[in-house]
């Protein structure tokens, strides 16, 4: 795998129970940061893994019946805290990005994809696909809003599912399989099943921390992957498959057990964001 620089880039946070994303949980609510990642690829340049919020999810949730769900999770989005801005400042022009990776489409992973333009749009096929089905309501309720999906997605979309099938370094067992995005093995998009349709991960090699994990929401915490400690079952059913939920959150923990020196990033994970030091 070619080597690649992580960079996380916390753009707000929702609150919510902490019981709704793990069982053993208290009902108080909590902070949720969303993490997007910005990854320095030494030959296609900065590359961002989900976008996280953008004012554009304040917008789209103005309207009844958006606006359900801003009411069950609440948003704190600093001035200049979302992803465009964030690697504007770093020096890196949000049009000049060629690639934008999408974990899943639900909106506090995909608000700001409109601000790059020019960016290929990797994500799974089966998740654009739900997230075009059913009505406004029953859209919201999976965590879908369908006004921050540009005009043009389907135009600059392409399909985990449609890339080239390669196997995983037996380190990331019991993960085998990845689609190799940029044909350098340098990302790798991983299926990780239940969270919603078309949820996937991402494996880098990254120039810090060796082989980096991002799991988006296939965990909420790294406390729940240490413990294999799910959600409750109202919560998986609500937005997803339970069984594959569990699945896939005891497969994070079987890895974690036979390899902890490699390095698991939820996108939700106070810990991991605490350790960088760039809360909001």
């Amino acid at each position: 795998m070619r080597e690649v620089r992580t960079i996380p880039l916390v753009t707000g946070r929702c609150r919510h129970p902490e019981r709704m994303t793990i069982r053993d949980g208290g009902w108080r609510p909590v902070n949720f940061p969303a993490v997007a990642m910005l990854i320095l690829h030494p030959d296609e340049g900065p590359i961002l893994f989900d976008t996280g919020y953008d004012r554009a999810f304040l917008a789209a949730t103005n309207p009844f019946p958006e606006r359900l769900y801003r009411w069950a999770t609440p948003v704190d989005l600093p001035h200049g805290r979302d992803a465009a801005s964030q690697c504007a400042a770093l020096g890196f022009d949000p049009a000049d990005i060629r690639h934008l990776i999408l974990s899943h489409f639900h909106a506090d992973h995909i608000a700001g994809t409109h601000r790059f333009p020019n960016a290929a749009l990797h994500c799974a096929r089966a998740g654009l696909d739900d997230a075009r089905r059913g009505s406004r309501f029953a859209r919201t309720r999976r965590g879908i809003l369908s006004e921050l999906i540009p005009p043009d997605f389907a135009a600059r979309a392409r399909f985990f599912e449609d890339t080239p099938d390669v196997p995983l370094s037996p380190d990331l067992y019991p993960f085998k399989r990845g689609a190799d995005l940029l044909g350098d093995g340098s990302l790798l998009a991983v299926e990780l099943p239940g969270h919603c349709p078309g949820h996937w991960g991402l494996v880098t090699r990254d120039v810090r921390w060796g082989l980096h994990f991002l799991v988006a929401d296939a965990a909420w915490s790294l406390d729940a992957i240490r413990r294999n400690m799910p959600p409750p079952a109202l919560t998986t059913r609500f937005l997803g498959e339970t069984q594959r939920v569990l699945s896939t959150l005891n497969a994070l923990h079987r890895l974690w057990r036979r390899n902890p020196e490699i390095r698991i990033t939820p996108c939700h994970c106070a810990e991991r964001v605490a350790e960088a030091g760039n809360s909001d």
